[in-house]
C-alpha cells in the first residue's frame, strides 16, 4: 500500500473497528460468535479491513483470531491490534506482538504515542524512546505480516503541542514499514478545520504516504471531522457501526459512509452494497443487545419520517423538497406519521384509498386530532391507526368481540406475587371463556388470557410476540389518577406492528393495546389492511 498517496484506485478504504473498539462503548457487549456473524456481515457489506479485537489483551479476542483460521479465504481482511513494544524491552521479547505475528490475522495495527505528554506521564520514557518504540515494533511485525497500520494516539494533541514530535512519530512507523498512518483523535477534542489543516500537513511531509483518519465523538465532531478529513487527503476511514466506542463512541460508519458516498461522490462501499447498510446497522444493534437510535441518520426509523402537514405536501409533490437522500439508497423507507400536526396530503399519503373522499380524509383527520387531545399517539401505533381508519369507512370486521375481562394480584406471605385474569369473548357464534395466571404481572396474565382463548379460533396466534411495552403518563398533574397511553410493538415472525391503548386505568389501556394487536394480526392473515398496495393484497391472498 505504500506510494498510494491519497488511497488505492482513488477510493476512500473503509476499515471498521466495530469488533474492537465497539465493546469498549458503555452497554456493548458481542460474545465470541456474535463477532464472528458481525465480521460476515462487514465483509458482505464491502468493508476492506476488520479489527478482530486485541490478541493480547483477552481471551475472547484471542478465540476470535483462532475460530477464523478455519473459515476459508475472507474476502475482508481480518486486522489484529495492540500497542507498541513494553519499554526496556526488545520488540521480539513482547508477548503482546508474538501473539499478534501469530494471530494468523492478515494484517495488525499498532498503536503508539504521539503526544509528548503521554509519553512523559504515561510511558514515563524518554522522547527517543518512544520513537524507537514505534520503530521496532512496526518493523518486528512488518517482517511477520503483510501489511501492518500506525495508530497515531493522541495525534491532534500531539500536533497541538509539539507538531514536529507528533510528525516524527509518525516517519519512525513509516520508515519502519508501515503501509498507512492514521492519525487518531483520542479524547474527541478536536474540530474541523483543525482536523482538515492537519491532514494536508501530514501529506505535505509525508505525499506518498496512504492516511487515515479515526475520530472520537466527545465533542459531536466526528462524523464531520472524518468528512473533512478526507475530503483533506485522507483515503482510509476508520470507524465503527452505529458508533459504537469508548465514552461517546466513535464516528458512525452508517453516517460517514453515505456522506462520503452520496454527498462528495467519492466511492467507499459501492452503490449496491450501500443498500445493505440499514440492516447492518440493525443487526449490531441487535448482536450488542441495544435499543436502535430512531433518530440516527440515514439508518435510523425516523431519518426518512415525515410528521407535519407542510412537509407532507411538499414530499407528495417532490420527495426532494424534504429529503436530502432518497431512503432507499441506504436501504430504509419512507414513514408517513399520521398525528394531530397531520393534514390531507399525509392522510392520502397513508391511506390511498381515501384519496378521492374529501369527506373522509376531514373525518378522519378530525377522529385523530381529537384522540390525540384525549392522549392517544398514533406514530408508533399504525396498526391502530389502520383499524381506526377502517371503522371510518364502515370496514372494520373484527376477528372477535370482547364481552369482559377481569384481572386479580395476591401477594403470598412468602412475598412472591401471583396475577390472574379472565376473559370473555365471542368469535362468530361461539364464546370462550378462558382463565390464566402467572408471576410476571396482570397484563402478562391477560395476554395469556387472551392468547389462550383466542388460540382456539386461530392457531396462527401462538405466533404472536411482544417486542416492547410502553407506558406514557398523559396528564401527570392528575397524580394517580392520571391517564395513561400504553403502546405495544408486536412480531409474528413475518412483520412488526404496534398498538395504542389510553385509560385511566393502566390495565385498560393495556387490554385495548392487547386487543388491537390481536385484532390486526388476524386481519393480516384475512381482512382488509389499507397500508398493503393492490399487488401486495393480492400476493398475500394467494399465499393463503
Amino acid at each position: 500500500m505504500r506510494g498510494a498517496g491519497r488511497s488505492l484506485a482513488g477510493n476512500v478504504i473503509v476499515y471498521d473497528v466495530t469488533l474492537r473498539d465497539g465493546p469498549q462503548g458503555e452497554g456493548v457487549n458481542f460474545a465470541l460468535d456474535d463477532k464472528l456473524r458481525l465480521f460476515r456481515v462487514l465483509e458482505s457489506l464491502g468493508v476492506a479491513y476488520v479489527e478482530g479485537g486485541w490478541p493480547g489483551s483477552n481471551p475472547k479476542d484471542r478465540d476470535v483470531f483462532l475460530a477464523m483460521r478455519g473459515t476459508g479465504r475472507r474476502r475482508a481482511k481480518l486486522v489484529a491490534f495492540g500497542s507498541t513494544r513494553r519499554a526496556g524491552i526488545r520488540a521480539g521479547a513482547d508477548a503482546n506482538l508474538r501473539l499478534i505475528a501469530e494471530s494468523g490475522a492478515d494484517a495488525a495495527c499498532i498503536v503508539g504515542k504521539t503526544w509528548d505528554l503521554h509519553v512523559a506521564d504515561v510511558l514515563r520514557v524518554a522522547p527517543g524512546e518512544n520513537l524507537d518504540m514505534i520503530a521496532s515494533s512496526v518493523a518486528f511485525l512488518r517482517r511477520r505480516m503483510p501489511e501492518v497500520f500506525f495508530d497515531a494516539e493522541h495525534f491532534f494533541d500531539g500536533i497541538r503541542n509539539d507538531p514536529e514530535y507528533a510528525l516524527a512519530a509518525l516517519g519512525a512507523a513509516v520508515r519502519a514499514g508501515a503501509a498507512a498512518v492514521i492519525l487518531c483523535d483520542t479524547n474527541g477534542g478536536a474540530l474541523t478545520r483543525e482536523t482538515g489543516e492537519a491532514v494536508e500537513l501530514v501529506r505535505s511531509r509525508l505525499p506518498d504516504v496512504l492516511v487515515g483518519i479515526h475520530c472520537h465523538n466527545d465533542a459531536g465532531m466526528a462524523e464531520a471531522n472524518t468528512v473533512e478529513a478526507i475530503r483533506r487527503g485522507a483515503g482510509l476511514v476508520q470507524g465503527s457501526l452505529n458508533g459504537f466506542g469508548e465514552r461517546t463512541g466513535n464516528a458512525d460508519l452508517c453516517t460517514v459512509i453515505p456522506v462520503l458516498e452520496l454527498g462528495l461522490g467519492i466511492r467507499c462501499l459501492g452503490r449496491r452494497n450501500l443498500l445493505k447498510l440499514t440492516n447492518a446497522s440493525r443487526f449490531a444493534y441487535e448482536l450488542a443487545s441495544l435499543p436502535r437510535r430512531d433518530f440516527q441518520p440515514f439508518v435510523g426509523a425516523s431519518a426518512f419520517a415525515h410528521k407535519g402537514g407542510l412537509h407532507m405536501a411538499g414530499i407528495s409533490r417532490n420527495t426532494a423538497t424534504y429529503e436530502a437522500f432518497r431512503p432507499e439508497l441506504v436501504g430504509n423507507r419512507r414513514r408517513i406519521l399520521i398525528s394531530e400536526l397531520s393534514g390531507r396530503a399525509s392522510i392520502i399519503a397513508r391511506f390511498p384509498i381515501l384519496a378521492r373522499n374529501p369527506a373522509r380524509q376531514r373525518e378522519a383527520l378530525s377522529e385523530i386530532r381529537r384522540l390525540e387531545s384525549a392522549g392517544y399517539a398514533f406514530e408508533n401505533a399504525d396498526a391502530s391507526l389502520e383499524i381506526l381508519i377502517l371503522r371510518l369507512l364502515g370496514r372494520y370486521r373484527p376477528a372477535f368481540e370482547v364481552q369482559s375481562f377481569r384481572s386479580l394480584s395476591e401477594e403470598k406471605r412468602d412475598g412472591f406475587c401471583l396475577s390472574e385474569a379472565s376473559v370473555k369473548l365471542q368469535v362468530g357464534r361461539e364464546e370462550f371463556h378462558t382463565v390464566s395466571e402467572g408471576p410476571h404481572g396482570p397484563v402478562s396474565a391477560l395476554d395469556l388470557a387472551l392468547r389462550k382463548a383466542l388460540v382456539q379460533a386461530y392457531p396462527f396466534v401462538e405466533e404472536l410476540r411482544l417486542t416492547d411495552y410502553r407506558v406514557h403518563i398523559v396528564n401527570a398533574q392528575a397524580a394517580s389518577a392520571a391517564s395513561v397511553r400504553v403502546v405495544v410493538q408486536s412480531r409474528d415472525g413475518r412483520d412488526g406492528w404496534g398498538t395504542v391503548g389510553v385509560s385511566e386505568n393502566i390495565l385498560g389501556a393495556s387490554f385495548q393495546a392487547l386487543v388491537d394487536s390481536y385484532q390486526y394480526q388476524v386481519m393480516r392473515r384475512g381482512g382488509p389492511i389499507l397500508s398493503r398496495s393492490r399487488k401486495r393484497r393480492q400476493a398475500d391472498a394467494g399465499k393463503r
